[in-house]
């Protein structure tokens, strides 16, 4: 598929905003076939590592970047933050979910197959971030700790700008009592964000349903979203759903639902141009 036909969704918040590019990748423009179709950019999958190089490349391309300056964490569901002021050589990413930076030319970005990901900009002093915001980093502080990250660098909350993109939906993100739980030893009013489950079939794996186990509808999204409302930044979320859209994005619940082997990861990135 022609480079030319990857086409990121854009944040209406972000648009417009001088020397900050940003792109919600799809999975569509890329080289990688099978369940991987077709701009795969995870090393931690089992497709080729050619093709995602090409993917990569093709991001940063779109940039107007070279492959080596799409930077990325090796995520592992954590609320560390990276500060990123250079790329670093193939292989020796260092582990975390966030990335903040005030270096011009570096596309710092996350992948996700379901989780949150989260576009930071201050554009007047110049420092962006991006943010993996899976369930357990968005209940461990991710999304906080990458904002205290940008002031840091020196930015300031209301200059700040953050957009949560294409991620599963309440409508399709089934969970359990003892996730629930979790959330409530938190912090009790976190209850609002589960209701109970009414979906036509349960979506959780075979084991917790044929035990007639209690389940809920977890609004991840709106989780995200209060979250980081409540640290004083202007926030927007992206309505896209990644589990419903199977054309356009990659979803790690829809790809267990189907019993397939393994899934890609679409990527979320920005830049100071």
């Amino acid at each position: 598929m022609p480079q030319s036909l990857i086409q990121p969704v854009s944040a209406p918040l972000l648009q417009g905003q001088g020397g900050v590019a940003h792109g919600f990748f799809t999975r569509r423009g890329g080289v990688s076939g099978g369940m991987y179709h077709s701009l795969n950019t995870s090393f931690s999958s089992a497709d080729k590592s050619a093709d995602i190089v090409e993917n990569r490349r093709r991001i940063a391309a779109w940039f107007g970047l070279e492959a080596q300056a799409l930077v990325t964490a090796a995520q592992c569901h954590s609320a560390t933050v990276i500060r990123v002021d250079a790329a670093w050589q193939p292989g020796q990413a260092p582990q975390g979910d966030a990335l903040v930076t005030a270096a011009k030319g570096l596309a710092i970005g996350v992948m996700t197959a379901d989780c949150g990901a989260v576009l930071l900009a201050d554009p007047v002093k110049r420092i962006i971030g991006a943010a993996h915001a899976g369930w357990k980093g968005a209940l461990n502080g991710v999304l906080q700790n990458s904002i205290a990250a940008m002031l840091a660098l020196g930015a300031r909350a209301e200059n700040i700008l953050a957009v949560s993109g294409p991620a599963i939906s309440r409508d399709n993100y089934e969970v359990g009592e003892d996730f629930r739980r979790q959330f409530l030893a938190k912090d009790p009013a976190y209850a609002r964000y589960f209701t109970p489950w009414r979906g036509k079939n349960h979506t959780l794996p075979a084991g917790p349903e044929a035990a007639g186990r209690v389940s809920y509808h977890c609004d991840l999204r709106q989780f995200i979203y209060d979250r980081l409302a409540e640290a004083g930044v202007q926030a927007a979320d992206l309505p896209l759903c990644t589990y419903a859209d199977e054309e356009r994005f990659f979803s790690f619940r829809r790809a267990t639902h189907k019993g397939e082997a393994d899934y890609g990861r679409q990527i979320s990135a920005i830049c100071l141009c």
